[in-house]
């Protein structure tokens, strides 16, 4: 489906259900079975994911216009079988004409590209070459994803990739999609709950010799934020590094330490950027 429709979600207007094998212009049959079985998500696959091939896919609006990729809310539903729908996040990548910033310099150090014939298209910067690079970092995001979370990082579970188009769980808080920690106010003890998951994460990253490379209040989400223990959940991981193959892996580390210090500290939980720099590459491997 095109990637052009701006449309925001209407959250008091969620009561659509596919119905009918008539098609509007904007569903689609389930793409579930259409993809290869390395880019459907891991298993054992969580209970309320759709994967009937009767189910049609609907589009119900933009959640967030990004920098490089927009996110969608969609419904993929059984028609007549109430039992069987879920909403996903449909993350679509454009190609670098329409990307508002490229993060490919430091990021992709330690990436090849294996293909010549895509890596000359890509340099002169073709319109092959262009739908090349947003679905390599679509394909960045999906095994960032599906390595995390089988490592038990708290993400977005990664249900399926069909070119630039991720699907991923739909992190909800309440009846809405869930806020950004940036977008959020706890109490002192969410604060520490938080800031605890945060931290554990990093560890697990680290452990795998990964780095998020972008991580921020803007890239995290707060599910349940209203939840005395709410729960948080890392989104937004194609430019994930390598913490030995890429020469910048500890300058971004350290970045994200800051990003992540700088918020809590203002909130009233202090925290101290190099204290967890060196916390995080001591539990590294």
């Amino acid at each position: 489906m095109p990637d052009d429709r701006r449309v925001p979600v209407e959250w008091d207007d969620l009561t659509y259900h596919a119905l009918s094998e008539d098609l509007r212009a904007d569903q689609r049959w389930s793409t579930w079975g259409s993809v290869e079985r390395s880019s459907r998500g891991p298993e054992p696959r969580p209970p309320w994911l759709v994967t009937s091939a009767a189910a049609i896919d609907t589009d119900l609006g933009l959640l967030k216009t990004g920098k490089e990729a927009d996110v969608f809310l969609l419904e993929r539903a059984v028609p007549g079988d109430d039992a069987q729908s879920c909403l996903l996040a449909a993350k679509r990548y454009r190609d670098s004409d329409h990307r508002l910033f490229h993060r490919d310099t430091g990021y992709v150090e330690g990436r090849r590209v294996r293909n010549s014939r895509d890596t000359r298209a890509m340099a002169r910067k073709t319109g092959f070459g262009r739908a090349v690079a947003a679905g390599l970092w679509a394909a960045a995001e999906w095994r960032a994803l599906n390595r995390l979370y089988e490592a038990g990082v708290p993400v977005p579970y990664p249900v399926q990739l069909d070119g630039t188009e991720l699907l991923l769980e739909f992190v909800s808080s309440g009846d809405a999609a869930a806020p950004r920690l940036h977008q959020v106010r706890p109490s002192p003890g969410q604060l520490e709950v938080l800031f605890h998951q945060v931290r554990e994460a990093m560890h697990l990253m680290t452990a795998l010799g990964v780095v998020h490379g972008d991580l921020s209040p803007f890239n995290v989400l707060v599910a349940d934020a209203d939840d005395p223990e709410p729960r948080l959940v890392i989104i937004d991981v194609p430019q994930l590094v390598d913490l030995v193959a890429n020469p910048n892996a500890v300058e971004f580390l350290h970045r994200d330490c800051a990003n992540v210090a700088q918020w809590f500290t203002t909130r009233g939980r202090p925290v101290d950027a190099d204290e967890l720099l060196a916390d995080l590459l001591a539990h590294a491997w």
